[in-house]
């Protein structure tokens, strides 16, 4: 605010305030009270350029900057070289992209868009305002951004800062199980049979079958020609000699552990105390008979001691470790993937065999649903933090006793006005102020509580997750505020779905708004003519999102023999113009060989994106966008999975500005 403006007129205004609203909605038909709207672009804190566009056609006053063409910001921005990393659009923002930033938070929203479309932009703008409009109930409770991989994440992850905003976490669905980073890969097939809703039933079963009964039969068969003794798990114990479990007594107490509906590791305790009392009871008849047929000899004083003994015996807690064991998720997802036989057909138990390795994203999904199945058992925990508890209100406790005794009291008939610390403040409340708070943020407290429920998700890519992605996202959303941005046309992966009905119904059925983006922003005419030749192969009726702009340069295409694919490549990268980033997009098993002759290129699971060429197969290229793209063997990516048209569309889309394929000759 200027010092000499008696109205406090503001200077500045944040872009998401209900005030700026119509500098991002105004038209020349509808001017919503604006005479101009003025875009200021600087370099640092020098001002470089100033461009008006006149609203008010009645206005005819004129600075000299006025705009030649009304979309000549727009335009400008688009055509600017990158910089490996995604930039705000405060200043270019469009009526329809505003109207989906400023939707309510309540619910789930579907954000649908082909290429270039602004999808993410969007989504994250979307993330700001709703921090800004609902900044109370967000900063406690965190808002999530899922994304594809983790060069995707590397790419926006400076939107957010520079909106100011940090109160964000950022994630693949490989890290949303905390301890786990899931760096491992699977087949498509595996990542289909790892991704199907089926699998819950499936880890359901595998748990339930670890609560097991006895089948150990005595060493004693009985008098011969008499019937086998029912089966019973033998208990050495080391003062009472053998106990014998039986499977009548071991059903009845997992009949009533399951009838509590908890979790597994929650209901074990209710297990262990039925086989404990059955024993129990076991052992007193056995000590306290009476010979003469009088009843129990033992009375209830001596009946509860050997109900300590049982309950503290090593012995029947081993027996009750190996009836109903407590378990870990990992311990579940481990068992069932090196033994998948009893439980998934022949060719998919095949599929996701696997007894060594890394977790794969496509594991993460069945950990968590494990770790629900299991629950925790965190009563131990809790005994020890109540009994710290205990021991700082000891302490404070005493302190406070000292300083009463400390006191001296000169006018013993007069009555004290000095309050010492003992009037104000008791021992409990001295012992909670001793507690060291936690002062992480919400986000990075999140992220290390499996159970977090956050007060909004944004998944971008959403059509690439699986069905069991999905209930692990639905887990930490229970108020289902949500903004899915993604396009079908793009889904690449194996276990994702190609319907949003298909993906929100099982959880919020058609209650769920959606809209789509048709304008795109990134991709010249020229390439997405080309790429949308490729989704046509599969889907004749396809109609991409309308290119607002040519460059009126047509893609590139080179065929070269095998041999000198890498080196033809190499050439091409060479003789590409310098500005901006150039991305080489090829069949994975193509990769080494062309980081061989592209040692300057960014290459990995997490490639350096502001490298001047980066090395990426198609998965890994999802969400980002170069200046120049070279997209090598696009027949062996068109083949090389069940979606591998979706997979050259995404490749052929992520130019800005040049786009150049070469192949191999027949």
């Amino acid at each position: 605010m200027r010092r000499d403006d008696p109205q406090r007129t503001p200077l500045l205004i944040d872009w998401r305030a209900p005030v700026a609203r119509p500098f991002y909605l105004a038209t020349g038909h509808e001017s919503m009270g604006l005479s101009r709207r003025r875009h200021i672009s600087t370099a640092g804190r020098t001002v470089t350029a100033l461009h008006d566009e006149i609203l008010d056609l009645a206005d005819t006053t004129r600075t000299g900057y006025e705009a030649h063409d009304a979309d000549e910001v727009l335009l400008a921005a688009l055509g600017a070289a990158r910089t490996g990393r995604m930039a705000d659009i405060v200043q270019t923002i469009q009526a329809e992209q505003d109207r989906i930033i400023r939707a309510p938070r309540h619910g789930v929203l579907v954000v649908e868009g082909g290429p270039g479309t602004g999808k993410t932009a969007v989504a994250l703008h979307r993330a700001a305002y709703l921090l800004y409009a609902h900044r109370e109930q967000l900063a406690r409770r965190a808002v999530l951004i899922v994304g594809p991989n983790p060069a995707f994440l590397g790419y926006i992850g400076e939107v957010l800062p520079s909106l100011g905003e940090t109160g964000v976490l950022l994630s693949t669905m490989g890290e949303l199980f905390p301890g786990v980073h899931a760096t491992g890969t699977d087949t498509p097939r595996a990542a289909a049979v790892k991704g199907a809703a089926t699998m819950a039933d499936v880890l359901a079963r595998v748990v339930a079958d670890r609560q097991t009964l006895p089948e150990t039969l005595p060493a004693s068969t009985g008098e011969e020609g008499g019937t086998l003794p029912e089966p019973a798990l033998e208990i050495d114990h080391a003062e009472y000699g053998t106990l014998l479990l039986h499977r009548e007594m071991a059903y009845e107490a997992r009949d009533r552990a399951r009838a509590t509906g908890l979790p597994h590791n929650l209901a074990r305790p209710h297990f262990a105390f039925r086989v404990i009392d059955a024993l129990t009871e076991q052992l007193a008849d056995r000590l306290g008979a009476d010979p003469y047929g009088g009843g129990n000899l033992l009375g209830p004083d001596d009946i509860a001691q050997l109900g300590k003994e049982i309950a503290t015996s090593a012995e029947v807690h081993a027996a009750i470790d190996a009836l109903w064991p407590p378990l870990t998720p990992q311990q579940v997802v481990a068992g069932l993937l090196a033994e998948p036989e009893p439980y998934l057909d022949p060719e998919d138990a095949d599929a996701v065999r696997r007894t060594t390795g890394p977790w794969t994203p496509a594991d993460v999904p069945l950990l968590d649903e494990a770790a629900e199945l299991l629950g925790v058992d965190d009563s131990a925990e809790r005994a020890a933090a109540e009994a710290e508890r205990q021991d700082r209100i000891a302490y404070a406790q005493g302190v406070l006793e000292l300083s009463h005794g400390s006191q001296t009291y000169e006018f013993e008939d007069e009555e004290s006005e000095v309050l010492a610390a003992h009037d104000i403040i008791d021992a409990e409340r001295m012992a909670e102020r001793q507690e060291e708070a936690d002062h992480r943020s919400a986000a990075a407290r999140a992220a290390a509580d499996r159970t977090w429920a956050f007060g909004h998700i944004i998944v971008d890519e959403a059509q690439e997750l699986s069905a069991m992605a999905w209930r692990l996202l639905m887990r930490r959303c229970p108020t289902r505020s949500m903004t899915l941005v993604g396009d079908p046309a793009q889904t690449g992966d194996a276990a994702g779905s190609g319907s949003w009905q298909e993906i929100l119904q099982p959880y919020v059925g058609d209650r769920f708004a959606h809209t789509r983006l048709g304008v795109n922003y990134r991709t010249p005419a020229e390439i997405m003519a080309l790429a949308a030749e490729v989704r046509r192969s599969e889907d004749p009726a396809f109609e991409p999102p309308r290119s607002v702009r040519s460059t009126g340069v047509a893609p590139r295409q080179v065929a070269v023999a095998r041999d000198d694919l890498a080196r033809t490549v190499a050439a091409e990268v060479a003789q590409a113009p310098h500005e901006g980033r150039l991305a080489v997009i090829a069949p994975t098993a193509l990769l080494p060989a062309l980081a061989a002759e592209l040692p300057e290129a960014a290459a990995g699971v997490e490639p350096d994106l502001t490298r001047p060429v980066v090395l990426l197969d198609p998965k890994a290229a999802k969400g980002l966008e170069f200046d120049t793209v070279i997209v090598v063997e696009p027949e062996l990516i068109r083949s090389g999975s069940p979606r591998g048209v979706n997979d050259l569309y995404v490749a052929c889309t992520r130019a800005t500005q040049r786009l150049g394929l070469v192949r191999t000759d027949a």
